[in-house]
């Protein structure tokens, strides 16, 4: 332990990262600028080109930080998984989606743990950043790398550190967000805390791998939870002909007891959406129903067919139909000024705008085309955004309100405007918005 211990503190470490997404590359580039040995896998051969050529594929991460990195040598991407032996720590930060039935699928996190354990010698730190259950690092991943004949804690060190990216959020980056950090022993934790330090402002250790994988689970539910309540009270306040963000505001000006959270037209990104589940899946084992948990995500899935309702009232209010109708969803990324459609509640607009028969097109200008996802396969491009192109819609739906949207032009050259996010605030268009 010493001698890692050492090699960490000089960053002579070398440190592997598997993942190169939303999560792993930007771990990339905060251990590459401190000075250590970077290499990337990914089983995405393209992806690998592209970062090796020294360009970025995601849009908030600029092409300049990995060309720094590709140029220094401090990061070498590769779909070569047998450059784990040369690593000294290792971190992983692959999917961790739910099937079909909504059950966790932990497929990559334990394909990867097996392709760690071909590879994994004495003294290396492994550490799982994805999102999951408790008891994942310590039950599932430990029989699996302890198979190899070598046991955490003695022979290994192993670990989990949640991820809490917040793709293109202005205040805070990967280094300013806390760590929290948990050890399957005591020095398994010595170990992967000291690696955090190194790039981390604040690292906050905790007593297990457990309480460390709880603890990502709590902060995503919280969120969920309260925005699960502000999408009731949308509806709520919709019949009773009162805008729901207005209440906000207002109730916002109280300086204690009270966070806002806002409505949408459902929930997306690969964590919102999906955490509670692994939990709620996890409780049954314990013979619980987290009842509330389970409530929350039933309103937040329930919202792409309240928004479609209010598409279908706005038709109708104009004397047209859904059957037929050409539709204009703005915005295809899971929230504002970012290119990340995981999750994102466009795709299930799409499918059932489509399902009822409507015409549907898109714009984002982050997202030129739409890329096949676990669920879906729209063969579609983002459309221009011109007076004669939103006038030839019978409808243009707001479903992400990036910032660079003209939001009076949109609705100016609009014959009618159906907003999911309060976009269009202060606009005044009698009876072309409609809230949803």
């Amino acid at each position: 332990m010493r001698d890692l211990l050492s090699k960490i503190k000089n960053h002579s470490a070398v440190v592997g990262v598997i993942g190169l997404g939303y999560v792993g590359l930007p771990l990339v580039i905060e251990f590459a600028r401190a000075g250590f040995r970077v290499i990337g896998f990914d089983l995405d051969s393209e992806k690998v080109k592209v970062l090796s050529s020294g360009r970025s594929y995601i849009k908030h991460i600029p092409s300049k930080d990995i060309k720094h990195t590709i140029q220094e040598n401090h990061f070498t991407p590769t779909t070569d998984f047998s450059l784990l032996r040369d690593t000294d720590c290792i971190l992983i930060c692959v999917p961790t989606p739910l099937n079909e039935h909504r059950e966790p699928d932990l497929t990559y996190v334990i394909s990867t743990t097996e392709t760690i354990a071909r590879y994994l010698r004495k003294d290396q730190l492994v550490v799982l950043e994805s999102t999951t259950y408790p008891g994942t690092t310590d039950e599932e991943m430990r029989p699996i790398l302890e198979s190899t004949g070598l046991k955490a804690g003695k022979d290994f060190y192993l670990a989990y550190s949640p991820e809490r990216e917040d793709p293109n959020n202005r205040n805070f980056s990967t280094r300013t967000i806390p760590k929290v950090v948990g050890g399957f022993t005591k020095r398994c934790l010595k170990v992967a805390n000291a690696l955090y330090g190194e790039i981390i402002e604040t690292t906050v250790p905790v007593s297990s791998t457990k309480v460390a994988e709880a603890t990502k689970l709590l902060e995503n539910i919280y969120r969920a939870v309260n925005i699960a309540m502000v999408n009731e009270l949308k509806i709520l306040f919709d019949r009773m002909g009162i805008d729901v963000w207005e209440v906000i505001e207002a109730s916002k000006t109280k300086p204690f007891g009270f966070q806002a959270f806002y409505p949408g037209p459902g929930l997306g990104g690969h964590c919102i959406p999906i955490d509670p589940f692994y939990l709620t899946w996890k409780a049954r084992e314990y013979d619980f129903s987290t009842r509330f948990i389970e409530l929350a995500g039933e309103i937040n899935t329930s919202m792409p067919y309240f928004v479609v309702e209010k598409v279908i009232e706005g038709l109708n209010g104009q004397g047209k139909s859904i059957k037929g109708a050409k539709i204009l969803i703005l915005g295809l990324a899971y929230k504002k000024d970012i290119d990340d459609i995981r999750e994102s509640p466009s795709l299930k607009l799409i499918e059932l705008l489509k399902g009822r028969g409507a015409n549907v097109q898109y714009n984002d200008p982050y997202v030129p085309r739409i890329k096949k996802t676990r669920k879906y396969n729209f063969r579609m491009k983002s459309v221009p955004l011109t007076p004669e192109r939103l006038q030839s819609f019978d409808c243009v739906l707001i479903s992400t309100d990036h910032s660079c949207y003209d939001y009076e032009f949109i609705v100016k050259h609009s014959s009618l405007v159906i907003d999911t996010r309060n976009a269009t605030k202060g606009i005044r268009a009698e009876g072309k918005i409609i809230k949803a």
